[in-house]
């Protein structure tokens, strides 16, 4: 077969028409970069990925805040920071590490601060992206031949952000018509960024929206509440996406199968990273959605962490021949790669998707 081209190996893939081979993107820790360039990987997060062969290129990264630019430092030790964000709420971060932040207190606390102080703020917020740096990377992203995407955060992410997991959670139940404001308010926010995005004349490929839903175990809320509360602006998404000629792909973590028919009849064209660690799986996932969702990463990180390379062959081959049996899959960690993971292993890696990714 001839050689794609990056834009048109991942537009074939989520149309499952035929392809040179499977596309490829990657994502990793800071610490995983550090210890590859420590064991011989000459070269940064770029290089990496021309390396890799990644076909996707990111043009923007749009998360907005109620309060851009904003972050106090509240406190400081050896080890960890306390900050106040642009969400009003306080975070530990580590100082000298990657590390999920642990959530210390959220003051958008009810209805009422929402409404007389975070809705207002959030609205008269501006625009939280830079058009014209978004324009140029474009340009970049058209020579190199890749497949360009906006991307950003989801309504769900941006509630828990602002309100926190047990918060948002009850207010599901007791005060659903606050969650379905916050999750509107914010997508309205977020078209709007989009929107003056294309405004430069740009046409992306696709668009690419994070946020994450589900434990390990299922869901945060039921696959009902879900359709109710925030679904429509997840379709809304998608509906946007597809009014400016864009595939849409969603990223969240956990175990979404419970709403895996939503994501479908929400128009969702790929979703990602999979996660295997929450009982996701494309050998069993591609021959029952193989056909209505295009499916992106499931490769077990933690297999990876092993170093063990008859694992990781056999991750690799058994998961790729099930998600190029539907044309609709492309490669990515179901994580970001961790730092357990050697350079030595990862170059294995790379070997196994070219013997096992061509078609």
């Amino acid at each position: 077969m001839t050689t794609l081209t990056s834009q048109e190996r991942v537009q074939r893939m989520l149309e499952r028409r035929d392809q040179d081979r499977i596309p490829r993107g990657e994502s990793w820790w800071g610490e995983t970069l550090e210890r590859w360039q420590k064991e011989g990987f000459d070269g940064d997060g770029a290089q990496f990925l021309e390396l890799l062969g990644s076909d996707f290129h990111g043009l923007n990264w749009c998360w907005p805040q109620v309060f851009p630019g904003r972050e106090e430092v509240i406190s400081t030790d050896a080890e960890t920071r306390v900050t106040r964000d642009g969400q009003g709420k306080l975070v530990r971060y580590w100082r000298n590490k990657s590390g999920t932040p642990e959530h210390l207190g959220f003051d958008c606390d009810t209805r009422e601060k929402w409404e007389t102080k975070y809705k207002p703020a959030l609205l008269d917020s501006g625009l939280q992206v830079d058009p014209e740096a978004i324009k140029r990377t474009y340009r970049l992203g058209r020579e190199r031949q890749r497949w360009c995407h906006l991307t950003g955060v989801e309504s769900f992410e941006e509630t828990r952000s602002l309100m926190g997991d047990e918060i948002t959670l009850i207010a599901m139940a007791d005060d659903p018509a606050w969650v379905v404001d916050v999750s509107r308010t914010f997508t309205n926010v977020m078209l709007r960024n989009l929107d003056a995005a294309m405004a430069t004349g740009i046409q992306p490929d696709g668009l690419w929206i994070y946020g994450d839903m589900a434990f390990k175990n299922g869901t945060m809320c039921s696959p009902q509440m879900y359709k109710e509360l925030i679904w429509p602006d997840h379709k809304r998404f998608a509906d946007w996406a597809h009014a400016h000629g864009m595939k849409f792909i969603y990223h969240t973590d956990g175990d979404v199968r419970g709403v895996l028919d939503l994501y479908v009849a929400a128009g969702f064209d790929c979703f990602q990273p999979i996660e295997a660690k929450a009982n996701m799986d494309i050998r069993q996932l591609c021959p029952q959605y193989g056909d209505k969702l295009a499916m992106f990463g499931n490769i077990d990180v933690m297999i990876m962490g092993t170093n063990d390379r008859d694992r990781i062959e056999h991750e690799i081959k058994t998961k790729f021949a099930a998600g190029m049996a539907t044309k609709g899959y492309a490669y990515h960690s179901d994580h970001s790669v961790p730092p357990t993971v050697s350079w030595a292993t990862y170059q294995f890696i790379l070997e196994c998707l070219e013997k096992y990714g061509r078609y």
